[in-house]
């Protein structure tokens, strides 16, 4: 454990006395070889050396080196974050913090599409609606910014469209497939003409799935147009998802290790998941514009309108449930920049941003898996907002100072349809929030950075949480709220070849929103209290032997992502019988390392290896059951061949699980009859291939 926090500055000493060495030999557009990364999380593109937040970014490079059916492997490199998948396309996603709030899906995290919240005003986020091979780049805004961003008190995940390749007109092809039935097909054009360009992406995956009952079918379209003038950039994106997966159901820890492939079996009073063909069936459109228009040098505005509607149908073990969901929606703001000097410029932002989410709940009962006797419906509307600002000082291009804050609100309506045919809405208004940020980073030297920061976080019940599994509105569930300090640096060498990012910080939540478990399974939630977060993040990447054409490695790169975690629950944390404090936070490993080679041979062949070092897991409050620690490896090799300048093709194959490692990703917490267990599969296999024109 030592060694790997150690390792990457004794590194960095090494190469830099190497760089130093000879760099006078060294020619500038050759020995940059780690391109200075730029962000647009932060309302406009800008380098993030300089930016005083913790930002992990996923490259379109990055991307293409993780199998390509699911985000889970590729969003774990980036530290802090934790996703899971308890079957294929049941995602769960947290950013320094813990998946316990998450029974299924995404919450405390709010995730934009470009300029479009993919978020929708009731706190859910689709994220399995998405396909690989239609984003290009990943940016993960860590902590709190509700400054900029409305309620979350983990995050911020933006999904970048638009392809690096500028004007390019292209087409690509891709097609893999491997063990347990996996088959992943994608299809993307480019076309340009002068100042408008069309960006289509198609892809179909359907997987068997290691478990029983466990098989995943997904189809996407997705179109991005954009029209680029002098002083204007109008995009419109649409998407189209249709997903469907079965979901086998946790095991017992007896059940998993006597055979972990198994679905839930049935029990005495409750069937199992097979014979009530549980599962997830999941329609999502969204369609919006986003224009960019600058008044001139020094004023622009950014409007985002949008509008999303998905069609959810859950058989579930214990009733059968749909959800009609509509958004509609629109983000805004202005950018004024003043003078700027040799020592002193300054930027100005004001903007607002509203959602509206109507929602039709409906739930009746299963009788093996087709929809039987109505038991409850409900309406639902769900409106957000918040206005935000923020000044950002550059002082002798050394001392960046920002200063953000934000006014969010937030409520809901709400009536019962069947069976009390209520005629009017209940109302439930939430005090209106500050979410104030405040940050410096300073240049201590050309290529170093420190910073720190001070951020409210605040999230709202989402929708899934008022009115959860057992069918009872909970109007009395209150929001969660906290104070994150965070201080760190940034540094690279010389001829940018090598790159750190050391985080620490302190989040203390408040009034936490949790599940709890009825017998049957079903889900209610509770505010249980407190918890104390510190953290420490470490983020490696560096050339270890630059590119060239003339050794036998051609070059090799490391990349290092270490997080360690001590979170615990405060003094008060609680449910109706017990007080849980000082115990380690659910669902949450004090540890997670995660190391990868990329070795470049020639005749462009390449090597890629990665392992994912992940301390136990305690999988319920009172820390009596822990999923063991479990190590990770994967591999990758490939061959890409240049037809011309401009295209390519590339043969590609790898290994998943290599270690075949016995483990359970994506843990049910707290579950009812210690059914915590959700295996993940040992080693399997894929082989692919790109097609570039």
């Amino acid at each position: 454990m030592k060694f790997f926090l150690i390792f990457p500055f004794i590194l960095f000493s090494i190469q830099g006395a190497k760089s130093q060495l000879k760099s006078d030999s060294l020619k500038t557009d050759s020995s940059k070889l780690l391109n200075q990364v730029t962000v647009r999380g932060y309302l406009r593109q800008q380098p993030v050396l300089s930016i005083p937040a913790s930002i992990g970014v996923v490259s379109q490079a990055q991307l293409a080196l993780q199998p390509d059916n699911s985000f889970i492997s590729v969003l774990n490199t980036v530290a802090g974050v934790r996703a899971e998948e308890r079957s294929p396309g049941s995602y769960r996603l947290s950013i320094r913090g813990s998946l316990l709030r998450s029974p299924f899906g995404v919450r405390d995290v709010k995730v934009y599409l470009d300029e479009i919240p993919l978020t929708d005003a009731g706190g859910n986020t689709y994220l399995n609606a998405i396909d690989y091979n239609g984003i290009n780049s990943m940016e993960v805004l860590k902590g709190p910014d509700g400054s900029l961003f409305g309620a979350n008190s983990g995050g911020v995940v933006i999904l970048n469209t638009l392809n690096q390749r500028n004007n390019n007109n292209f087409i690509s092809i891709g097609l893999n497939g491997g063990t347990y039935g996996l088959l992943h097909e994608s299809t993307r054009l480019q076309e340009s003409i002068k100042n408008y360009s069309l960006n289509l992406a198609q892809a179909y995956e359907s997987y068997g799935g290691y478990r029983e009952h466990s098989y995943m079918q997904r189809n996407y379209l997705q179109a991005v147009n954009r029209w680029a003038f002098k002083n204007d950039d109008l995009r419109i994106t649409s998407l189209f998802s249709n997903l469907g997966y079965e979901t086998p159901g946790g095991l017992t820890l007896s059940q998993f290790q006597t055979n972990p492939q198994w679905a839930r079996p049935p029990t005495k009073t409750i069937p199992g998941a097979i014979q009530q063909k549980a599962g997830v069936y999941q329609k999502v459109f969204l369609t919006g514009f986003t224009n960019e228009y600058h008044f001139n040098k020094n004023l622009r505005n950014v409007l985002s309108v949008f509008g999303t509607y998905v069609d959810f149908t859950n058989p579930f073990i214990t009733n059968y449930g749909q959800r009609y969901e509509s958004t509609f929606g629109l983000r805004t703001y202005f950018e004024l920049s003043s003078f700027s000097s040799l020592n002193f410029n300054t930027k100005f932002n004001l903007g607002i941003e509203w959602q509206q989410t109507n929602s039709i709940i409906n739930n009746y009962g299963n009788k093996l898996g087709a929809r039987d006797t109505a038991q409850t419906f409900d309406k639902i509307n769900t409106r957000q907002h918040f206005i935000f600002a923020r000044y950002i000082a550059s002082i002798f291009k050394k001392l960046n100072i920002e200063a953000a804050l934000s006014l969010n609100f937030y409520n809901y309506e709400f009536k019962n349809i069947y069976p009390n045919d209520e005629l009017n809405y209940n109302n439930r208004n939430f005090t209106p929030q500050l979410m104030p940020r405040v940050a410096v980073s300073y240049q201590i030297s050309q290529n170093t950075y420190w910073r720190s920061s001070i951020s409210r976080g605040y999230s709202t019940p989402t929708t899934s949480e008022i009115r959860p599994t057992d069918h009872t509105i909970n109007p009395n569930l209150s929001a969660q709220y906290g104070v994150n300090y965070e201080s760190g640096f940034r540094l690279r060498n010389s001829d940018e070849s090598i790159y750190l990012d050391v985080s620490v910080f302190y989040y203390h939540l408040q009034n936490a929103i949790v599940p709890r478990f009825n017998a049957d399974g079903t889900q209610y939630y509770i505010n249980a209290g407190a918890t104390n977060q510190p953290g420490l993040e470490l983020t490696f990447m560096g050339w270890i032997i630059h590119q060239n054409n003339s050794s036998f490695i051609r070059g090799l790169q490391i990349n290092e992502s270490i997080t360690i975690d001590r979170f615990k629950f405060a003094d008060n944390y609680h449910d109706a019988t017990t007080n849980y404090s000082g115990n380690q936070l659910t669902g949450v490993p004090g540890q997670v390392i995660i190391s990868s080679l990329q070795t470049k041979l020639p005749n462009s062949f390449y090597l890629f290896i990665e392992h994912n070092y992940t301390a136990k897991i305690p999988l319920n409050d009172a820390n009596i059951a822990f999923a063991p620690a479990y190590n990770i490896l994967q591999l990758k090799s490939g061959w890409k061949h240049n037809l011309t300048s401009k295209s390519h093709y590339e043969i590609y194959g790898g290994i998943n699980n290599a270690l075949n490692q016995k483990y359970s990703l994506g843990n049910d917490l707290n579950a009812v009859g210690g059914r915590y267990y959700n295996a993940a599969p040992l080693r399997n296999y894929y082989l692919g291939f790109t097609i570039i024109l």
